[in-house]
This record gives structure tokens, sequence and C-alpha cells, in this order.
């Protein structure tokens, strides 16, 4: 199984703000205790690639990505820390071909049926959909994936807790991302019981949407 399809399976990606790497074996341990073992690290801070390095060291199996990747150099970066997969907040053609020659996982961000297009362009077939509640939410991914019948979307941005499983419920929808499981204040006081409290909640949200979801 690749990296994007096992990212399908979990249903949510934890985006995670970083300020202090030391912190990072803990927040890894604490989404695997809640059953989440992946999580984006987003180049917000300069804690980024030594916080992905940490959780490659101490967590294996964890399921590593780069967020907010703005730039080829920080997508080499992020690779040589260990990261598996990258994303962006937009799309970016310089950094899609540096990962696709690499064979890294990329998930670019689009706000428009042209940036599909040109996401598409280049054999990508999922794509972050950001930001999601601000451009329309499930009415613009739905009326979207009409015209672009095939394609599969991370919704980012506005995303939480209350609203996941609406969004999980969408065909077109690959996974849903967000910073509610882990944010940098709940990182920063060491609340790590509550993130993995957060982390076995969203499971059972895409647990109970997939059930719901199989045929009679």
């Amino acid at each position: 199984m690749d990296t994007i399809e096992r990212l399908g399976q979990l249903g949510v990606i934890p985006v995670v703000k970083i300020e202090d790497a030391r912190r990072a074996p803990r927040l890894a341990q604490a989404l695997i205790t809640g059953g989440l073992p992946c999580v984006e690290i987003t180049f917000r801070t300069s804690a980024a690639a030594e916080a992905i390095r940490s959780i490659c060291d101490s967590e294996p199996e964890m399921i590593v990505g780069a967020g907010t990747v703005l730039t080829v150099n920080q997508a080499n970066e992020a690779v040589e820390a260990g990261a598996r997969f990258i994303v962006s907040p937009g799309f970016d053609a310089k950094v899609v071909d540096w990962c696709l020659r690499r064979k890294v996982a990329v998930i670019p961000g689009i706000a428009t049926a042209t940036e599909a297009l040109m996401a598409l362009g280049k054999g990508l077939r999922v794509l972050k959909f950001f930001p999601c509640e601000m451009l329309g939410g499930i009415p613009m991914l739905k009326a979207i994936s009409a015209a672009l019948v095939g394609v599969k979307y991370v919704p980012t941005g506005g995303i939480s807790a209350s609203n996941m499983a609406a969004y999980l419920q969408l065909p077109m929808v690959h996974a849903v991302a967000g910073s509610w499981l882990a944010t940098s204040k709940m990182i920063e006081v060491e609340a790590f019981d509550d993130i993995a409290r957060f982390a076995s909640e969203a499971v059972g949200v895409v647990q109970d949407v997939r059930i719901e979801g199989e045929p009679a």
C-alpha cells in the first residue's frame, strides 16, 4: 500500500505546527495511542525538519509528512529528514515536479478547477482542497467534483470534530485534515492525553462513517 492510499485508509490527517522538536516524539506516541499513526508537520516553524526527523527516528511506523511546503528546498529538507509525503497550500509546478521525479508522494493544494486541471496534467488524482470552509465547503466540493470525475480531495481549513463526518461521507473525499487534533497550545502544555483522546475520537468517526456507508 502506498503512502497516499494509506492516508486515505486512515481517513484523517493531524496537521501540526510545532515550536519545540523535543516534544515531537511524545506527540507521535499520543497519536499512535489514539490509533492514528500519521501526522503532517507544517513548515511554519524552524523546528519542522527536526521534528520530522525525531518522529521518524523514535516511531518508524508513523507516516510522517511535511505541510505548508512552499519551495523545492523545503521539500528536499523535509524528505531528507524522513518525510514520506509533501503537502502544499497551493499548486507549485516546481515542487510537484521535484516530488514526482523522486517518487515522493505529493498532495498539492487547489482552490479552483483551473488549479485542479494543472494537477491532473501532472498525473495527480488526490488533491488538497484549501481553505475548504472559506471556499464554500461541501457545496463547492460537490460542484467541482461533478466536472472533475475521478479526483479525490483532502479538505483542509475549517475542518473540525463537529463537521469531519459530513465531509467523510462524500465519495470524492479521500481523507480530511486539520489542526484540532493537536494544536500548538496543546503541544506546548504537553496535553498529550488530550491529543490521544481526540485522535481516538476521530478514528471512531471515520469507522462509524465507513460502517454506515457499507452496502446492506
